[in-house]
């Protein structure tokens, strides 16, 4: 078959329907390549929370985890909520939920401007970076072991 006897397209509003079908068509192939290999799918979706008194988000993360490892997607603190341990509170929280479930390693990405030195504290390092993500600024790829 050639090349061009394929149509495509960029889709801003893809359905659900053709979503679903590049998600299940790697899963089949991460399966025939890696037998015994978690599904993607069964990923576990999970935020943590920080409330003030009055029960207001001030601070939180959004995280999954699949193939082991624990993947923080985002971190944010509200300016309030900054300097006092309440970062590392909800990364340990984090960290010990994805414990209890199976996983075993942690990662997460971050930027020059954002929190490399906090995640360094906390035992992380740095495997990778991608330079000028965004532009003038480098994106760090960090990981570490968890431990129970």
């Amino acid at each position: 078959m050639s090349h061009d006897t394929f149509h495509v397209e960029v889709a801003t509003d893809p359905t659900l329907a053709d979503l679903r079908t590049l998600s299940e068509g790697i899963q089949d192939f991460n399966r025939r390549t890696v037998p015994g290999l978690p599904e993607v799918a069964d990923d576990l979706k999970f935020a943590v929370f920080a409330r003030d008194a009055a029960g207001k988000v001030v601070g939180g993360i959004r995280a999954n985890a699949f193939w082991s490892y624990l993947n923080i997607e985002l971190l944010w603190l509200g300016d309030s909520a900054r300097g006092v341990g309440l970062g590392t509170r909800l990364v340990r929280c984090a960290e010990q939920f994805a414990l209890r479930h199976g996983f075993k390693q942690a990662r997460v990405e971050t930027t020059s401007f954002q929190a490399r030195p906090f995640y360094e504290k906390l035992g992380y390092r740095v495997y990778g970076e991608l330079k000028d993500f965004p532009e003038g600024h480098v994106s760090y790829f960090l990981a570490r072991r968890l431990q129970d």
